[in-house]
């Protein structure tokens, strides 16, 4: 049987996707990856390979296969690794609004200069204090949104681990044969149309849906993003 499995971006957790679920006509599963929520670690020794590793072993610990892998936003480091370990197990990739880097390139390299500049501060000041403040992030995640989507953000968001920032890609899962999407967002402020384009082109034959959304699509679209994915069922 077909199901979702959904992983969070920068910042984010589990929580992101609850706007969402209701709205998918599949089981899905929610995954956090070490650092916050359901998998706390320290923030400090976290690398790709781990949050890897974690969101595989949560794959294979639920019994899932004909999986849609979703990730969002910085998820990007992350689903070309799964792939790696368990290819078997997965019937597409899904990247909303996703930064994959280049191989051996980082998303610090990568970002727009206003939003890696936010990046490299929130980076510098080490895991304890790597977050963001109110009205950042309202720029970067909550455009578009209303004052309960905002809101519900704002007090969810989390400190992130400051290695993957710098951390080199890797890509070789991306050599699987498991289809892939890209869902283009085009109010996006955190990861500009260029950058989106760019990232579509490194992906290989991805497929590409555009949503007239802001960076936190499954908040402030919920309805919108599922529609799309329920399409793959």
């Amino acid at each position: 049987m077909a199901s979702f499995v959904l992983i969070h971006g920068g910042g984010h957790g589990a929580w992101c996707w609850g706007p969402l679920m209701p709205y998918l006509a599949a089981p899905a599963l929610a995954l956090d990856l070490p650092g916050r929520g359901r998998h706390p670690a320290d923030l400090e020794s976290i690398t790709c390979d781990v949050w890897a590793d974690s969101a595989a072993a949560d794959i294979e610990k639920a019994g899932l296969s004909d999986v849609i892998l979703v990730g969002h936003s910085m998820a990007g480091l992350t689903l070309p690794r799964v792939v790696e370990r368990i290819p078997e197990r997965l019937a597409r990739l899904v990247f909303v609004a996703c930064t994959t880097p280049p191989e051996g390139g980082s998303i610090l390299g990568e970002l727009d200069p206003d939003v890696a500049e936010i990046a490299a501060a929130a980076n510098a000041a080490g895991a304890e204090q790597f977050g963001l403040t109110d009205e950042q992030a309202m720029g970067m995640f909550c455009n578009g949104m209303d004052a309960v989507q905002t809101r519900f953000v704002l007090d969810n968001l989390c400190p992130e681990a400051p290695g993957p920032l710098s951390e080199p890609m890797r890509l070789a899962g991306l050599a699987q044969p498991v289809p892939r999407t890209y869902v283009k967002l085009l109010r996006d402020a955190t990861l500009s149309q260029e950058l989106q384009d760019a990232v579509i082109a490194r992906l290989g034959d991805a497929e590409v849906r555009t949503l007239d959304a802001c960076h936190d699509v499954m908040i402030s679209h919920p309805r919108e993003l599922a529609e799309l994915l329920n399409g793959y069922l």
